[in-house]
């Protein structure tokens, strides 16, 4: 049987077995998962290993590129703008970045970003990834294009450029580039071990990500003028790539935040409690409830699944059967957040083996479930 570190509490022990059934079953190498409750930790463990000959034990302080469940920090440093009046995330981006209302975008608005509705879910120059190291580069060309379909009318996920959108209209209006400002507005009061743009100090914590299946099979079967296929295929991102220190160095706001389960339960257990954490309130009640103020439904142009997607997060639909008051997201290779409102539970799961899709798999599922089935118990 998997060794599990960490603690759990008594009523939430059927997490603790999902995390060594996976790890048994060799469906995780290794990784970590936390519950939070009404901001206080119920379960913190980690297990594995980071390295696939098994020498290397997953510790307690390992942290590693989570991908796309960075999108959930960024997505809390425009609520928390907007919440202090710093930020109408209903007004035009151009407000804030005037270079933005080329190209017809004038009637864009910042929850557009939040939604993936903005119709910029990629490039449309040819970029390598190297480009994506290059903060000014990647914003100016977003700045400067035509979108791919009307803007609002569906949601299109905007897997990497997410970051830069959101993150260039954080950079406008406080001055400080957005990991920056999620350090000392975030993760420093909150004392959370998360990162975007990852400093020298944390590299001998970092785990390397166990890469996926290539994905450029799937990338053949798709139409090369969708929005799918522009999105996914430019640059296509090979997550070995994560190896590199120019990547762990960047800003990449949508794909390349460092942390394990217990940081991002940390940071997001601000939006399951109402604002406040621990004596430090970083929203408003009211700025939290703003995450479900529903931006789009439908089948999304990019991933080719049915989601609902509120101010920053995406919401309980046919994908995610959650609470109607719940909101998540997820890594690509597995990582998952899911946070209630209702409850004030935090469930998260991070990992390094990676599965492949683009949806996630059920290991994080698993999770999540055994927490909430632990909450439903008598």
């Amino acid at each position: 049987m998997a060794e599990i570190h960490g603690w759990c509490d008594d009523r939430f022990t059927q997490v603790r077995d999902v995390l060594s059934d996976n790890l048994d079953a060799g469906h995780d190498l290794g990784a970590s998962v936390a519950v939070h409750l009404a901001g206080e930790p119920v379960v913190d463990i980690w297990g594995g290993y980071l390295d696939s000959e098994k020498t290397q034990p997953w510790e307690q302080d390992t942290i590693i590129n989570v991908w796309s469940t960075t999108k959930t920090m960024a997505a809390l440093c425009c609520l928390i703008l907007a919440d202090h009046g710093e930020l109408d995330l209903y007004a035009p981006v151009a407000d804030y970045w005037p270079e933005f209302a080329e190209a017809g975008k004038g009637d864009i608005a910042v929850r557009h970003f939040l939604s993936h509705t903005s119709g910029l879910s990629g490039w449309t120059e040819p970029l390598v990834t190297e480009d994506l190291f290059d903060w000014e580069k990647a914003t100016s060309l977003l700045a400067s294009q035509e979108p791919w379909w009307a803007p609002g009318s569906a949601s299109g996920y905007h897997a990497v450029t997410q970051g830069y959108l959101v993150g260039e209209v954080v950079r406008r209006v406080t001055g400080q580039s957005i990991g920056s400002f999620f350090a000392s507005e975030v993760a420093g009061p909150l004392g959370a071990d998360f990162h975007i743009g990852t400093p020298a100090g944390c590299d001998s914590r970092v785990a390397p990500v166990i890469p996926p299946p290539p994905t450029a099979e799937l990338l053949g079967t798709l139409d090369p003028a969708s929005p799918a296929a522009r999105t996914l295929g430019n640059p296509a991102l090979d997550a070995s790539v994560s190896y590199e220190v120019p990547w762990r160095r960047a800003e990449i706001p949508a794909a390349n935040g460092h942390g394990n389960a217990r940081s991002v339960a940390t940071v997001q257990s601000v939006l399951a409690c109402g604002g406040e954490v621990n004596g430090v309130r970083l929203l408003s009640e009211q700025g939290c409830n703003a995450v479900f103020d529903e931006q789009s439904n439908g089948t999304d142009l990019v991933l080719g699944v049915p989601l609902r997607f509120g101010l920053g997060y995406g919401l309980a639909g046919e994908l995610m059967p959650i609470g109607p008051r719940a909101a998540f997201w997820g890594g690509w290779g597995g990582s998952l957040v899911i946070t209630d409102l209702d409850t004030k539970l935090v469930v998260t799961y991070v990992m390094n083996r990676m599965e492949s899709g683009l949806v996630g798999d059920l290991r994080g599922a698993g999770v999540a479930m055994a927490a909430f089935a632990a909450m439903a118990a008598p």
